[in-house]
C-alpha cells in the first residue's frame, strides 16, 4: 500500500531538518508521545473521579472460566491456522512464528491481535515473555515487534525485512499483543467499546486473552511467564500482573482446574508509574538539558501543580503547550509494510477488513475512561508476593526520563540492598543500577532514548537476559 500523500508532504518538508527530527524523536518517543499528549486533556477532565483502590478487581471484569474452557479444542485447532509460513520480504530464520486473533468477548465481537515468535534456540525450555507498548493506544506490533525487540526490522522501501541481531527471542519466546481493541489490528464489532477504553477494561481483556492463548498453546501453560513493556505500559504491565495474581489466588482457594499463570516477574522501561513525580521529572529533565528555555522551565516550576486533582493555571498551560512538540515523520516504513494486503494475509491480520488503515497509534480510541494516578502500591504488592520487579530507563529519554523514575521510586521508601554502581556490557559501561531489598532492581541504559531496544539493542538484550535469568547486571568489565 502506498504511503498517504500527507505523509509524503511532511517528509519532504522535514527532510531538510532531518537531524532535528531525529533528536525530537529521541526526546519524545515518537507517536507514543503524541498519543499521551492527545489524551492528556481527557485525563485531566476525569482525574477527580479516579478510584485509586488498585487492589480491588472489578467484579464485572472477573473471568468466567467455564465459558473459556468450553472451547479448548477450538483453541488447539486454531494454533496451526495461526502459523506464519513466511512474511513477505523476510530473510530465512530458524524459528517458528504465529499471528492471529483471540476473541475476548463473543457477544461484542471483540478480538485482540497477537504476533508470537518462538526462541531461536531452546524454545522448549526458555520462558514466555509478553511485551506491551503503551500510549495508551499504541501498537506492540508497530514498536515492540517491528522497531525494538522483535526479530525483524523494515527496510526503507516498506516492502522487505532484515534480521534484528539483538532480538529478544534469543532470550525468550516472545509474545506481542495489540491492546486494547481499537489498537492496530485488534478490533470490536461493537463500536461503543472504543468509548469504554481504559485501564481496567484493558487489564481484564489482556487476562482473558492470555488464558485463551494458553489453551491454544498448551505447551506454554506451565512455563515461567514474564510481562514486559514501556511507557504507558507502566500501567498495563502491573495491572495485568495484579489481575493474574487475583485469579491465581482465587483458583487456588477454590481448588479449581482453571488456568494458573506461572507469573514470575515484571519488567518495565521508561514507565509511567506515578503521575505527579513523572510529570515533574520530565520538565526537570528538559530544563536541565537545555531542551526548553529557562523561561519555560521556571514558569513550569513556579506555576504548575502536578499533584492529583490539581487545576493548572493559565501560565502553566501556556508553558506546557510551548514544549510539547513531537516527530511527525516517524513509523513510515512499518506503516507501509503492515498496510500491504499480502503482509496482512501472511500474518492472518485484518480478517474482517477494517474500515480504517492500520496505524501505529490508534485513531479509533478517542478517550480513556480510567487511569489511576499511581501504580506504586502494586509494585509493593508484587515484591511482597515474591515477584521479580525490574524498572529500567534510557538515560537520554525526555518523555518519561530517568529523573521521573528516580523521583517515583523515592516515594516507595525502599531500603537499598546494593548501592548505585555502573553495570557493564562488552567492556563498556552499559548504564547504572541499584538493587533494593524485596528484589526490586532499577537500571539505566546508557545512550538510550524512550524506546530502549531501538537505541541500544545490544545493551537491552543483555539486560533482558539478566532479568530472565534472575542474575545481577555485571559490575565488572568482563565481556558479557
Amino acid at each position: 500500500m502506498k504511503l498517504k500523500s500527507s505523509h509524503h508532504h511532511h517528509c519532504l518538508i522535514l527532510s531538510l531538518i532531518i537531524i532535528s527530527c531525529y533528536f525530537v524523536a529521541e526526546i519524545h518517543g515518537k507517536r507514543q508521545a503524541k498519543s499521551l499528549i492527545h489524551l492528556s486533556k481527557a485525563f485531566s477532565k476525569r482525574k477527580a473521579g479516579v478510584d485509586t483502590n488498585l487492589f480491588a478487581v472489578d467484579q464485572s471484569n472477573v473471568v468466567n472460566h467455564h465459558d473459556l474452557h468450553d472451547h479448548d479444542d477450538d483453541e488447539k485447532f486454531l494454533k496451526e491456522n495461526d502459523r506464519i509460513g513466511r512474511l513477505p520480504g523476510q530473510p530465512n530464520v530458524n524459528f517458528t512464528q504465529y499471528g492471529g486473533y483471540v476473541t475476548v468477548n463473543k457477544t461484542a465481537g471483540r478480538s485482540l491481535y497477537y504476533y508470537f515468535v518462538e526462541a531461536h534456540y531452546n524454545k522448549d525450555s526458555l520462558p514466555l515473555l509478553l511485551w506491551l507498548n503503551g500510549g495508551p493506544g499504541c501498537s506492540s506490533l508497530a514498536y515492540g515487534a517491528m522497531q525494538e525487540l522483535g526479530p525483524f526490522r523494515v527496510h526503507s522501501d516498506g516492502k522487505s525485512l532484515y534480521s534484528n541481531r539483538y532480538s529478544w527471542n534469543y532470550a525468550a519466546n516472545v509474545l506481542f499483543l495489540e491492546s486494547p481493541a481499537g489498537v492496530g489490528f485488534s478490533y470490536s464489532n461493537t463500536t461503543s467499546d472504543y468509548d469504554k477504553s481504559g485501564d481496567a477494561n484493558t487489564a481484564a481483556d489482556n487476562y482473558l486473552f492470555l488464558v485463551k492463548w494458553l489453551e491454544r498453546f498448551p505447551e506454554y501453560k506451565h512455563r515461567d511467564f514474564y510481562i514486559s513493556g514501556e511507557s504507558y505500559a507502566g500501567h498495563y504491565v502491573p495491572q495485568l500482573a495484579h489481575t493474574i495474581l487475583y485469579h491465581n489466588n482465587n483458583n487456588n482457594n477454590n481448588n479449581t482446574n482453571n488456568t494458573i499463570i506461572n507469573l514470575k516477574g515484571i519488567l518495565i522501561g521508561n514507565a509511567v508509574i506515578n503521575d505527579e513525580s513523572d510529570e515533574r521529572g520530565m520538565y526537570e529533565y528538559m530544563g536541565s538539558h537545555a531542551l526548553i528555555s529557562d523561561k519555560s522551565a521556571n514558569t513550569i516550576k513556579n506555576h504548575c501543580d502536578f499533584s492529583p486533582k490539581a487545576a493548572q493555571s493559565t501560565e502553566c498551560d501556556i508553558a506546557m503547550e510551548e514544549v510539547m512538540n513531537f516527530d511527525p515523520c516517524s513509523d513510515y516504513y512499518v506503516h507501509a509494510y503492515l498496510n500491504r494486503r499480502d503482509v496482512q494475509i501472511a500474518m492472518h491480520a485484518n480478517v474482517t477488513k477494517l474500515p480504517y488503515d492500520w496505524e501505529p497509534c490508534s485513531d479509533v480510541i478517542q478517550g480513556w475512561a480510567d487511569s489511576p494516578h499511581t501504580v506504586l502500591p502494586l509494585l509493593h504488592d508484587f515484591m511482597s508476593n515474591g515477584l521479580r520487579v525490574w524498572i529500567f530507563s534510557g538515560d537520554i529519554d525526555g518523555r518519561v526520563p530517568v529523573t521521573s523514575t528516580i523521583n517515583s521510586l523515592k516515594l516507595m521508601n525502599l531500603t537499598v540492598k546494593t548501592q548505585w554502581h555502573p553495570w557493564y556490557f562488552d567492556g563498556e559501561i552499559g548504564g547504572y543500577t541499584e538493587v533494593y531489598k524485596g528484589e526490586l532492581t532499577f537500571s539505566t541504559v546508557r545512550g538510550a532514548g524512550h524506546q530502549v531496544p531501538s537505541y541500544q539493542p545490544r545493551r537491552a538484550l543483555s539486560l533482558i537476559k539478566h532479568f530472565l535469568d534472575g542474575t545481577d547486571l555485571p559490575d565488572t568489565t568482563r565481556y558479557d
